[in-house]
């Protein structure tokens, strides 16, 4: 029995942009998904997905989920062998908070542990990007970076990736609200791309503004200066809107959070559904601010970032 763990993850900046070189800062958070995967006797694969789950997510996911499966046996060169593979954790399967990326990092762990690989984080980390695929087509490799590494990361799409651990003084505490509404992703991505061949020029501002914006961020963290993060914070989730992944619900959730005293707060993930992220430093305002949330109807997650 081999077992295998990956974790959730929060984009606190770029989402989207980072598809195109732009760099972006993601964070792991303390909540993961889990694999287990045992030898068979029969053929086939058998997937008991136990994880906890968004309405319509699994069912919404599961050609995804297959096809991204598909191309991690095939990766590993274990198309052919029967197993069964079991996937459980804390980390609610949801758009917007890396849970394919979570998954896919579990199952190679698992795999690898199973038939004693002995594979290195970054090709554990290559074989997650190669199921990512399965889920977003073109995936940047930022959600299984984080699931893979953990931690605080700079992240830049190129060749090779960039890479580099961000430290921070202290854990940040945020809130995570769910707007319940499952996002396809690769959807999102593709109206971008199409966004941006039909103009340019101005998608050409929008990178521009957004790598600004990342820099302004980077600093922000390092001397943690909350009020600069959350001002950036702001201007991300508006650079978001403009290339349209946001919605209704990430908006009025975005809302809420920053009349409640959120320092900032912005989409995260995919968009067009999934999970927004607020800045809520200190457990008082965390929780202030996930009632506020949790009044209105949505579920939350309180956790934290740089830990």
């Amino acid at each position: 029995m081999g077992k295998g763990n990956g974790f959730g993850k929060v984009i606190l900046f770029n989402e989207h942009f980072v598809v195109y070189g732009i760099p972006s800062i993601v964070s792991a958070i303390d909540l993961e998904t889990t694999a287990v995967v045992t030898k068979q006797e029969k053929n086939g694969v058998i997937l008991d997905d136990q994880r906890p789950a968004t309405k319509g997510y699994k069912e919404e996911k599961k050609k995804h989920q297959i096809d991204s499966l598909s191309r991690i046996l095939k990766k590993m060169k274990k198309e052919n062998q029967p197993l069964k593979i079991t996937l459980g954790g804390k980390l609610v399967a949801a758009s917007g908070i890396g849970a394919s990326a979570a998954s896919c990092v579990a199952i190679a762990r698992a795999i690898n542990e199973e038939f004693h690989m002995q594979l290195t984080e970054e090709e554990i980390n290559a074989i997650a990007f190669e199921g990512e695929k399965g889920y977003h087509g073109s995936p940047s490799g930022v959600d299984n970076t984080a699931a893979t590494y953990g931690g605080l990361i700079w992240f830049k799409k190129a060749n090779p990736d960039v890479i580099k651990r961000l430290k921070i003084q202290a854990p940040l505490e945020i809130v995570m609200g769910n707007t319940g509404m499952v996002a396809n992703t690769k959807l999102a991505v593709q109206n971008v791309r199409r966004s941006k061949e039909k103009h340019p020029h101005l998608y050409a501002q929008f990178f521009t503004q957004a790598e600004e914006v990342v820099e302004k961020a980077r600093d922000a963290l390092r001397s943690q200066n909350l009020t600069q993060i959350g001002e950036c914070m702001n201007e991300n989730h508006t650079l978001l809107q403009k290339i349209a992944v946001s919605n209704k619900n990430l908006d009025f959730l975005v809302q809420v959070a920053r009349e409640t005293g959120a320092f900032g707060a912005k989409l995260t993930g995919g968009g067009l559904g999934g999970y927004m992220v607020a800045l809520t430093p200190g457990k008082d305002l965390q929780e202030k601010v996930a009632r506020a949330i949790t009044r209105e109807g949505f579920y939350t997650i309180k956790t934290r970032i740089g830990v």
